[in-house]
């Protein structure tokens, strides 16, 4: 009996933080799909009674929201594909290797974890604008490979993966990349699904850094670029900002990264599940 209620408690809990969760979400997606007179009513409804896409249509037309989508998604992944490449390396000189200072070093890199990334925001932008890299793709890319998170959850897998497999293979002829390439990196894919889907997202949502370091709509990302229409007020409906429209670029800027998250999940729990094995 106990267990039953137990139970049952749980499911309400859940229940209510599945609502709390997903409400914001179904209101943002319902809304963008409501017509200006269903939005700007006293009368509250969940689903719109005539739906329609003329708010979507309304910022592809009066913005670049397709320049700013590819702009997010190009530096996303190909800021993903370098702290793959960068951390994987890290993380498996930390782990495996054996040099003077290692212990000192990787504290060195965790305790950046504690410095804010506003202190960082004004010496990079001199270094990137001395470089004459500043408005490029390389000033949204660069600064996300240093990604000490992704460090500190690759090495942490890394120990979890038995040593002798790698002896066995370095018996048998094979070197230290080969080993890695070949024997653990397979072995990782849910720590580095995992240091995939945080830095996608992160980088997806990034917006003090973009909004500096960005000048122009060739390069402007999304989450930026939403911020600049909104902050023009466009669609005016009787005196007042179209929250229709509002809507539709939430909904624009939040679908992909739902998207990757859902079809990766189950990598990414696995993965955070089994990076503190050892230490």
């Amino acid at each position: 009996m106990n267990k039953t209620l137990s139970r049952v408690v749980w499911y309400v809990v859940l229940a209510v933080i599945l609502v709390v969760a997903l409400g914001p979400v179904v209101w943002m997606v319902a809304t963008s799909l409501k017509p200006e007179t269903e939005i700007v009513t006293t009368e509250i409804r969940w689903l719109p009674q005539n739906a329609t896409f003329e708010h979507f249509g309304a910022i592809f037309q009066a913005h670049p929201m397709t320049q700013w989508l590819f702009n997010s998604l190009f530096t996303a992944t190909a800021a993903t594909v370098l702290v793959l490449v960068l951390d994987s390396l890290a993380g498996y000189a930390f782990a495996r290797l054996r040099f003077r200072g290692r212990g000192i070093i990787f504290l060195i890199v965790l305790s950046m974890l504690f410095v804010p990334i506003q202190i960082t925001i004004i010496p990079l932008f001199i270094l990137f604008s001395r470089m004459g890299l500043t408005d490029t793709y390389w000033a949204l890319i660069l600064p996300v490979g240093a990604n000490v998170t992704g460090v500190f959850l690759m090495r942490q897998f890394f120990l979890s993966i038995p040593a002798e497999l790698e002896e066995a293979a370095r018996v048998d002829g094979a070197s230290t990349f080969r080993i890695l390439i070949s024997i653990v990196l397979p072995l990782a894919r849910p720590a580095l699904t995992a240091v995939a889907i945080i830095t996608f997202l992160s980088t997806w949502n990034s917006f003090l850094w973009p909004l500096i370091v960005t000048r122009s709509d060739s390069v402007r990302t999304l989450p930026v670029g939403i911020a600049q229409f909104l902050s023009l007020r466009p669609g005016l409906v009787q005196g007042q900002m179209s929250i229709g429209q509002s809507m539709a670029g939430a909904v624009v800027a939040a679908l992909p990264p739902i998207v990757v998250f859902v079809i990766l999940q189950r990598y990414f729990i696995e993965g955070i599940s089994r990076t503190g094995l050892k230490g």
